[in-house]
């Protein structure tokens, strides 16, 4: 397994120091008491009044229709998606079930629901890599979504490959080092946006 730990600069948990996203997957299958659990973490995220407005759509790259999904991906995601064991389409509810109001706050559940999978896939020896180059009105249609429901990502799930045996420019992305934007240039206080929190001035 490739292991790439984040360079933190601050300690956190070891399962979200580990979960990075590649592009080189080991096509070996996902035990099904694995996947039970990672969509079992994804049950108890939090959402807006508890409407739990995400829905997964699982895809086993050993099923007849796994193509189908593959033809679901932009291209340049389809040349490594097809390696990843799984494939999920996922999709949210437009209302709210309670009251039948837009539920502006579905996206946002709906990240939180596939963070805490992400995180116990990583707990589990599995990456997760997240994608919004899809075809949204072909997954529609091929998984017959609804109009109350409408699709958003997909994620490719499985363990990570050695990128040394992946072709050229997907090799490059997977060994190259991992970075993010300073807490400083995210986190604001109280003077205003654009203004640092002091906790790091």
């Amino acid at each position: 397994m490739n292991h790439k730990p984040a360079p933190v600069s601050e300690p956190i948990l070891d399962c979200l120091k580990n979960r990075w996203s590649p592009v080189v997957f080991d096509s070996r299958p996902v035990d099904l008491s694995v996947i039970k659990s990672i969509f079992e973490a994804a049950r108890w995220a939090a959402s807006c009044f508890n409407e739990q407005p995400w829905r997964f759509i699982v895809v086993e790259r050993d099923s007849v229709d796994f193509g189908n999904a593959i033809d679901c991906l932009v291209e340049a995601n389809q040349v490594w998606a097809k390696d990843a064991p799984l494939l999920v389409f996922t999709a949210v509810a437009k209302q709210l079930e309670r009251n039948g109001n837009p539920n502006r706050c579905a996206e946002h559940d709906l990240g939180l629901a596939v963070g805490n999978l992400s995180i116990q896939a990583t707990a589990h020896g599995l990456s997760v890599h997240q994608m919004g180059g899809i075809n949204l009105s072909k997954v529609r249609l091929t998984y017959q979504i609804p109009d109350n429901f409408d699709p958003v990502t997909a994620l490719a799930i499985g363990y990570a490959g050695d990128p040394t045996q992946a072709p050229p420019g997907l090799s490059e992305r997977d060994a190259s080092p991992r970075s993010r934007r300073p807490n400083e240039a995210t986190v604001f206080g109280s003077e205003g946006w654009g203004q640092a929190a002091s906790y790091w001035v």
